[in-house]
Parts: C-alpha cells; structure tokens; sequence
C-alpha cells in the first residue's frame, strides 16, 4: 500500500484511541486531535478500532468499529472510532471506565476498498488472500466487512472467508456466489497493545 506509517504514527493512534475512550467515559467528552499530531495522520483513511478483553492470556472481542473508506482525516476517524467501539457496537454493553486496565486496544488503517473484477464469481476464490486482504460484501441493502486478521484468527481458507463475510452482511453464506453480489478488498496496517497500556508494536497480519 502506497500510505504508510512509521512506528511512532502507529503508537501515537494506540494511545489517542485509549485517551479519546479514557476521556469520554469519564466526561462524556470527545477530544480533539493533539497539537503534535503528526501531519500525515490529517490524511483522509478508513479505519478500524478494536478492543479486546485479556482473560488467562486470550483476547475476546470487546468491540470493533470504523470507516470502511477514507472520508475522513485519520486522526478525527480513530478519536470517533474508538469512542463508538466502546460504547456503540451492538454485540455488546458499553464500555465502562473500569474495564480500561483490562482491555487492549487495535488500529487497522485501511487502503481504500476496490472491486474484485472476474468474469464469474468462481474467480473471487482465486483474486483474494487469507492473511493479505480483508473483504467487503454488499449486495442491494445489505453489506458486511471483515478485517485482513479475521480469517486468520479463525483459521478460515477463501471460501469460508467468503461465505462468512456474507453472513456477517445478514445474507446467505453462499451470496457471493448470486448475481447482484459485489466484493471489494483492501489491506490494512495494523497496530495493537501487547497488554493493558503496555508495549504497542506493528503487527503482522498473521499474529494480528
């Protein structure tokens, strides 16, 4: 992907995602983006925040929220993504200020989605990757995405990858495979806490 960040961009968005939650359970208002901001993170990127329970060592889904395609400064996306990954993601309760020591947060800065092009939707199994895109499925109303590490973590091939994005848009499984589905894909870097507040490092899409 041509958009790129160092590592301190990347442990710059972990601390303002939590600091932008921090402050929002706490006072119910929305920061505003630091004044070292670094100038690259006011360019426009879709972007992801999730927050992860740490239980006995594993990480369960606390919330995931964000902005598919890149309207939005970076820096202003991450601050409403994480808030709204805390306190809007209808899978689960709102964050309280107390769960913030045992919570480990995740940016995934995202290239802008683009439409798979095949001749018939058998082709899709062999113009996507596990473990290098993540993917987009809309259909009429419908639509669902999951990120590049998704698949991975769940040890899916293309197919299942597949079939569980369409679910994840409220289709069938086997949507991908009608006419009128459309796919898009895009990749993702990725940032995450190792522990609560602890070392932020850049994460392979494999260990994601």
């Amino acid at each position: 992907m041509s958009f790129q960040l160092s590592d301190e961009e990347g442990k710059f968005l972990i601390k303002l995602a939590r600091n932008a939650i921090q402050e929002f359970l706490e006072t119910g208002k929305t920061i505003k983006p630091p004044a070292n901001t670094p100038k690259k993170l006011f360019e426009n990127c879709g972007v992801f925040v999730t927050i992860n329970t740490v239980k006995r060592g594993k990480h369960e889904l606390r919330g995931c929220i964000g902005y598919p395609y890149p309207t939005n400064p970076l820096v202003e996306a991450v601050i409403d993504a994480a808030i709204n990954a805390a306190t809007q993601d209808p899978r689960f309760y709102p964050l309280s200020a107390g769960e913030l020591d045992n919570v480990v947060f995740e940016v995934s800065v995202l290239t802008p989605p683009e439409p798979v092009q095949v001749e018939k939707p058998e082709e899709y199994l062999k113009k996507i990757k596990v473990g290098e895109h993540g993917l987009i499925v809309e259909k009429g109303f419908y639509k669902g995405l999951l990120l590049p590490q998704v698949p991975v973590e769940w040890g899916w091939c293309e197919e299942e990858f597949l079939c569980q994005c369409c679910v994840k848009a409220g289709l069938p499984p086997d949507s991908w495979l009608t006419k009128g589905a459309k796919i898009f894909k895009f990749t993702a870097i990725i940032f995450g806490e190792e522990t609560p507040k602890g070392e932020i490092k850049r994460k392979s899409i494999s260990e994601a």
